[in-house]
């Protein structure tokens, strides 16, 4: 019945890979809000928690270096925990998308326009 359809049932076929990717990809969005990375500096006196998505979490501050004398020296603390932070969680992000990429059978360093 479909013989003269030629390569329509090939496009039936990437429309399904394409809406099975769709939906990978927006659980993969959802789990990012709830998979957390910690950020440190100073040797660990301050760690910053934030998602994959790398919006912040949880602040830690050991209380040993609330000198007010050295109240630029904790915030510099402050802002180097949070960027280590937002950068290890970009850096899970991207492997999480390339796990994702590989068990469909994807290049692993496929850019896609998200």
């Amino acid at each position: 019945m479909f013989k003269g359809l030629g390569g329509l049932g090939d496009m039936a076929k990437m429309m399904k890979a394409a809406q099975e990717m769709q939906g990978k990809m927006a659980e993969l969005q959802a789990s990012l809000d709830q998979m957390t990375v910690i950020g440190e500096s100073g040797a660990g006196l301050v760690k910053a928690t934030c998602t994959l998505k790398g919006e912040i979490k949880a602040l830690d501050i050991d209380p040993s270096i609330f000198d007010p004398t050295q109240k630029e020296v904790v915030e510099d603390l402050i802002v180097a925990a949070i960027k280590d932070a937002q950068k290890r969680a970009a850096e899970r992000a991207q492997d999480e998308m390339k796990r994702l990429y590989e068990s469909m059978g994807l290049p692993a360093d496929m850019k896609l326009p998200f």
